[in-house]
């Protein structure tokens, strides 16, 4: 088999990595949310009087910024293995998505909850540190962090063959939960934002997964 043949036979194989496409729609417009929506413009402040009772705790930093090795990888397992499985990833994923650009657009949002002084000198706040700098305090609702950690478990749960494997799904799960609980001990999101993340994962689920599963019952996963 010639190079040409085997490239031919690898995009045929993978033709449904078009999906990726969407970031070149979510990333400019995120970008643009990130530099016009800033602490020096007015934007609507989410609070709940549970945020003041939630300690920071900076450790979390560790699951926090390991969402994104979470995602990619939950992502990538998808697209090598289930590509049933990963188009409905991609669909709850990247709707979830369009939705909070939307909600920023129209409804600039952010927290005020970050700490001015932080209670200990480590390590691990100066990676929170770090991470206050690259990422603003707004566009935060719902919370992607949460949304997506959320979708990736669904995505987990309702696959047949990872579900054999319990020990890996449940930790995938206790990881999702930590992810989720850092984006509040970090003061990075709001309960609120938490749970309109909950929200939209929840209402989103019936559409993509349960209503498939209603028309089509009995319909096998495919496979690549």
């Amino acid at each position: 088999m010639t190079a040409k043949e085997r490239i031919f036979n690898f995009i045929k194989k993978y033709k449904h990595a078009w999906v990726f496409l969407y970031a070149l729609i979510y990333m400019p417009w995120f970008m643009y949310l990130e530099k016009h929506i800033t602490v020096h413009s007015e934007y609507h402040v989410i609070h709940s009087a549970l945020d003041n009772k939630i300690p920071f705790v900076e450790y979390f930093i560790v699951p926090y910024l390991l969402w994104f090795v979470f995602i990619a990888v939950v992502f990538l397992y998808f697209f090598f293995t289930d590509v049933n499985g990963f188009y409905k990833l991609a669909k709850l994923s990247f709707i979830g998505m369009t939705i909070f650009l939307v909600v920023s657009t129209l409804f600039p949002n952010g927290v005020a909850l970050r700490p001015i002084v932080f209670p200990r000198d480590n390590i691990f706040t100066d990676m929170v540190k770090m991470l206050y700098m690259a990422d603003t305090p707004t566009n935060v609702f719902p919370s992607l962090h949460v949304f997506n950690s959320l979708a990736a478990c669904i995505a987990i749960y309702e696959s047949r063959e990872l579900r054999k494997h319990k020990l890996l799904s449940m930790s995938a799960f206790i990881l999702a939960g930590l992810i989720i609980l850092a984006t509040m001990f970090l003061k990075q999101h709001s309960v609120i934002d938490v749970m309109g993340a909950f929200l939209m994962a929840y209402t989103l689920y019936q559409f993509v997964y349960a209503a498939e599963r209603k028309k089509a019952p009995n319909v096998s996963e495919q496979r690549v």
